[in-house]
């Protein structure tokens, strides 16, 4: 059974690194032989153990040590960098760079974390702005994942098909999310995926594009409570059911949609709708004031139409990015078909 581990730093200059170790950067000493001409010395400090040991040929490493004061880096004198950098770092929201952006469903997918096979809407990512993934779990049963959190603007889960079970902080007891159900996941609430259906499928939707995803080891999940006014960076956890969702006039006349109360939950920064042909179908053209807006193809077909453009039919997990201000319209939908309709902010100027 492994009991400790230590990253061992080959030096030529054995004296002169170990004085500045224990020095200037603040580490200490567990173990050092032999005592009469010191060679080898196992020193801890920031979470991280050093096995120093002399040798004619040196094998310098890079450290970073995270910290409150980042500054600038230190080189002992056998050639290992030690590079001081803040200990958080805030996530970068890069300049927008919209484009539309038809994303046909082929089937295509690469394998991402915890085993979930990933297809990206926007490869282009709006410049780094938004990242938006059909995500598909090909075999049901538990999940690989663990408690986890993301340094993230906004974040969207929707279940296009299947079912998943998860588990959120201070949330109460883990429960399935179904087609057309969804959650908000607020910055930094930890969560984690359980178990799932074979086939599931999920729209994740999210701003920045990058943006790191943190394991925490230390919070067992559920956590025991129930606070749903419980806010983490201004937003609260939503979970929307679709089930008995009463339907609205959508912006597109002849059409209506359910709302999942992200609006609300995110005081109007994002907002999240599904929205269905109900009667006959304003085949007008519109534009809208967002930052983002995407339709997805939830079930059914319609055709999309963006000025200047080429009309295009989309079906099922089809997707259109679309820009704001880029007039655009919506033809024969089919009698069953539904859109994913995510925009930041939530409302905004919408004309003809």
């Amino acid at each position: 059974m492994t009991q400790n581990a230590h990253v061992v730093v080959a030096t030529d200059r054995f004296t002169d690194d170990l004085a500045l170790l224990l020095g200037d950067l603040g580490f200490r000493v567990d173990v050092i032989f032999p005592a009469d001409s010191p060679s080898t010395a196992i020193v801890s400090g920031h979470g991280v153990r050093l096995r120093l040991e002399s040798a004619d040929a040196p094998r310098p490493v890079l450290l970073h040590l995270l910290t409150d004061e980042p500054g600038e880096r230190v080189v002992l004198p056998g050639g290992s960098v030690i590079e001081l950098r803040p200990a958080a770092t805030a996530s970068a929201l890069p300049d927008n760079r919209p484009s539309l952006v038809i994303s046909r469903n082929t089937g295509e997918s690469g394998v991402g974390r915890a085993g979930m096979r990933y297809r990206d809407l926007i490869p282009d990512r709006w410049g780094g702005r938004f990242i938006a993934s059909h995500i598909t779990i090909p075999d049901g049963g538990p999940v690989p994942d663990y408690v986890h959190f993301h340094k993230i603007r906004f974040q969207l889960i929707f279940v296009k098909s299947g079912w998943v079970k998860v588990a959120y902080e201070d949330q109460g007891e883990p429960f399935v999310l179904r087609s057309g159900d969804c959650v908000i996941q607020p910055p930094e609430i930890r969560h984690r995926v359980l178990e799932s259906s074979a086939g599931l499928e999920v729209i994740e939707i999210g701003c920045p594009a990058e943006h790191e995803t943190i394991a925490d080891w230390s919070l067992p999940l559920p956590t025991g409570i129930g606070d749903p006014q419980r806010t983490w960076d201004g937003q609260r956890f939503v979970r929307h059911v679709a089930e008995g969702a009463p339907y609205l006039p959508w912006r597109v006349a002849g059409w209506e949609y359910r709302d999942s109360g992200i609006s609300s939950a995110t005081d109007g920064l994002a907002g999240v709708r599904v929205a269905r042909p109900a009667g006959p179908v304003d085949d007008g053209w519109i534009a809208h004031g967002t930052e983002f807006s995407q339709l997805v193809v939830l079930c059914g077909e319609t055709t999309f139409h963006s000025q200047g453009g080429a009309s295009v039919r989309l079906a099922d997990g089809d997707s259109a990015a679309i820009p704001g201000g880029l007039r655009y319209r919506l033809t024969d939908p089919t009698d069953d078909c539904q859109l994913l309709d995510v925009t930041m902010p939530a409302s905004f100027d919408c004309t003809d």
